[in-house]
């Protein structure tokens, strides 16, 4: 009798779920459908397009180098005799950082100095013969001849002594040495790394699209490590050619450092303060709907949603400029488009002005 019941009360919840579920399926079937039996407008957020000034800071990375850097290379192989180098220390333009054994080419110019004294011993004694007749222009022409030659060879020979010597290109700090004292070095031998550290050079690349927004001597902002302080530099040179790879076009700024505070290879955070664009037309972020050709807004037009085809440009916090596609004055849509397609009927319940109430 307890089975019976049971089995009794099972049967009506069963019944009673069966009448809930096709009473609220029948009931989410019907659609809300206005006086006129059309579906009633969507309704929408509007953007009013208006121009503006956009001001557009670009936030990139970057490295610092060295104003000037140089690897030191021995001009002609021989033994090092002499090694002024000084790790980490400054150094003056033309100071000698390394001698190679000269020896052997201290004899040669000893003996072609001596050749050439005797030459010109030569050669005023012919020059005094052919005043009174005693020999010929031709030796005389002659004598001169060997006489250059010799002076030639001589300063072959002191060329190559200058070669002996590793001088600073320019006035620098010193790196660590690559040899010592009593060493072999051909011209593939590297004997050190001099870097310029005043001023220092900041490189940098920006995408191609905003290359047409930045200028030689604009200033540019930089950071480095976790220091929050940011420090101000100058564009001195933008390269000529966009890389093709990145489609980035590259910079390098320059910045004081006589306080020595930026090292060579640091990585930097730069802050790019972009040319002013007077009259801009800014639309919201979210507005921008991405399609298989580019990117669409909805318009709102005559209580309609119409696609517009757009071409983007910058892009700041939060909002985008719009190039081509729109219009000033147009009502861009920023809410509600997820239910919209071309020729939607759409109702403003919201907009970035106050809408006028008619009296």
């Amino acid at each position: 009798m307890k089975a019976k019941n049971i089995l009794i009360i099972i049967l009506i919840i069963a019944a009673l779920a069966f009448i809930k579920i096709k009473f609220f399926v029948n009931n989410n079937d019907k659609k809300p459908m206005s006086k006129d039996g059309k579906p009633p407008a969507i309704p929408i957020g509007v953007y009013v397009v208006k121009y503006e000034e956009l001001k557009n800071e670009l936030y990139v990375s970057g490295t610092l180098i060295a104003n000037e850097s140089a690897i030191l290379y021995p001009e002609i192989s021989g033994k090092i005799t002499k090694l002024f180098l000084r790790e980490g220390e400054t150094v003056k333009k033309g100071e000698l950082i390394a001698k190679i054994n000269d020896s052997d080419l201290q004899v040669q110019l000893k003996k072609i100095n001596l050749q050439t004294a005797l030459l010109k011993e030569k050669l005023e004694r012919i020059k005094s013969l052919q005043k009174i007749g005693g020999t010929s222009q031709e030796e005389l022409d002659n004598a001169s001849n060997v006489l250059e030659i010799n002076l030639a060879e001589a300063d072959i020979v002191k060329t190559q002594i200058k070669k002996t010597e590793i001088l600073a290109p320019f006035d620098g700090t010193l790196g660590f040495k690559n040899i010592s004292e009593g060493s072999i070095a051909n011209t593939s031998t590297v004997i050190a790394e001099i870097q310029q550290l005043n001023p220092i050079k900041i490189e940098f690349s920006i995408p191609e699209k905003y290359s047409n927004l930045i200028s030689k001597n604009d200033k540019v902002f930089f950071k480095i490590n976790e220091n929050p302080q940011a420090f101000e530099a100058r564009v001195i040179a933008i390269d000529p050619k966009i890389n093709t790879l990145e489609r980035t076009l590259q910079i390098r700024a320059i910045a004081d450092n006589s306080k020595l505070f930026f090292i060579p290879g640091s990585f930097a955070k730069i802050n790019l303060p972009l040319k002013k664009i007077e009259n801009a037309l800014m639309i919201p972020t979210e507005s921008i709907i991405p399609i298989l050709k580019g990117k669409k807004v909805f318009v709102c037009k005559n209580g309609k949603a119409v696609e517009a085809l757009v071409t983007t440009g910058i892009r700041n916090s939060d909002k985008i400029q719009i190039i081509e596609g729109i219009s000033d004055g147009d009502s861009i849509v920023t809410m509600g488009m997820v239910q919209l397609k071309q020729g939607s009927e759409v109702r403003i319940v919201k907009t970035n002005y106050q809408i006028p109430t008619k009296k």
